[in-house]
């Protein structure tokens, strides 16, 4: 059984709206070279690897933490940047 705390492990503290800058930064998280693309070329390229050990390792980097943490981070400051 697990307990669902929904917060970010760092706050994210917005002072002021900021529409460019949100802009800027959800190319990060969507954009060609943004967090969720790398995961997902991470995952796909498993597929192809020829050695379970690295299909592994693959499969691990695609779905570390950090990479899903980072898209909450940027999801977050983007929702806060427009609202």
């Amino acid at each position: 059984m697990f307990v669902y705390d929904k917060k970010l492990q760092y706050p994210v503290k917005i002072a002021a709206v900021n529409p460019r800058l949100a802009a800027i930064i959800i190319t990060q998280y969507g954009g060609p070279d943004g967090e969720l693309g790398a995961s997902l070329r991470y995952l796909s390229q498993r597929y192809a690897m020829p050695f379970d050990e690295l299909k592994g390792l693959l499969t691990d980097i695609g779905t570390e933490a950090s990479k899903l943490f980072h898209s909450g981070v940027f999801a977050s400051g983007i929702n806060s940047f427009i609202a």
